[in-house]
């Protein structure tokens, strides 16, 4: 049977090309050569006999086909780390304090609370969704249990893990730069790290700007640059490729930014702490590479 060709490594792979948008980014991010990678997809087609991705200017995207086949990959790889952590663990119980950075707090980090909820009902979450800046507040004032946020805020130096996030320059489909004005900005709102990279980045090229919109969450600003207000920086898998466009050097704009984020944690001896560590440190490996020794280095935000 076709079903038991396809490993759970495969599927893997293939949600981490389809939420990447780059064989090469996903490639540098795992350690593994891009032919071995497209080696791994075009099998993966072959058993299917259905053609899942297609090239772009901008990377590969998922063809219709490939969007069905991503959502039961989604699902099975979901149920697959549920039942391991089910049968793995005895009876959690007792109450975490999570603070999340809004910026990266996209649909893979819920869904990871989500699948802890369900396999250890009596572990009560108490989430806390917040700028990266009062984050590294709240670190320092002891008031939650497990934090992901920029390393920068919080210090490199007492992340559990670090990883790197990079950050595209993205605006509408259709959006045009007119000549000879400042070029518009889509920005959280201050005090934001993000905003303040982006600011220090354009005022190193030279290239003259204006902030025309701000918002505090990532669906504002997605909503902001798809109607055409002007361009911004988002992660890879919070840009959609069906109305927005990245852009590169040739379009003005610096190189994509790259950003590193850490989990840190209080206290891992305790088990409900332990256990949550484990589902957020799944739900990130999407992003990029990890460190498990993080460096005392500055953050390049």
């Amino acid at each position: 049977m076709i079903s038991e060709q396809i490993g759970l490594d495969l599927l893997r792979t293939f949600v981490a090309v389809c939420q990447q948008g780059s064989l090469s980014r996903v490639a540098a991010h795992t350690g593994r050569t891009q032919s071995a990678l497209s080696m791994q997809m075009r099998r993966l087609e072959s058993l299917l006999e259905r053609h899942l991705f297609q090239r772009t200017g901008r990377g590969v995207v998922p063809t219709p086909e490939g969007e069905i086949f991503l959502g039961y990959a989604t699902r099975i790889l979901a149920l697959s780390d549920e039942a391991y952590a089910r049968l793995r663990e005895t009876a959690v119980s007792g109450s975490v304090r999570i603070g999340l950075a809004e910026e990266i707090a996209n649909s893979a980090l819920p869904a990871a609370l989500g699948r802890l909820h369900r396999t250890h009902p009596d572990v009560q979450l108490d989430v806390v969704v917040e700028h990266s800046t009062a984050l590294g507040r709240t670190w320092e004032e002891n008031t939650m249990d497990i934090v992901i946020a920029p390393t920068s805020a919080v210090g490199a130096a007492d992340a559990l893990v670090t990883w790197n996030v990079e950050l595209q320059w993205v605006s509408a489909m259709d959006y045009v730069q007119e000549p000879g004005r400042p070029l518009d900005l889509v920005a959280f709102a201050a005090p934001c790290l993000w905003r303040r990279r982006m600011i220090e980045a354009l005022a190193a090229t030279g290239r003259e700007h204006r902030v025309t919109f701000t918002s505090q969450s990532v669906m504002g600003l997605q909503a902001a640059i798809e109607n055409g207000l002007g361009i911004g920086l988002l992660p890879p898998d919070s840009i959609r490729t069906e109305t927005m466009r990245t852009l590169d050097a040739s379009s003005g704009v610096p190189h994509p930014l790259t950003v590193q984020y850490g989990l840190y944690a209080r206290d891992r001896r305790a088990r409900v702490v332990d256990a949550t560590i484990d589902v957020l440190l799944a739900a990130t490996s999407p992003y990029g590479s990890r460190n498990e020794s993080p460096p005392a280095a500055q953050s390049a935000m």
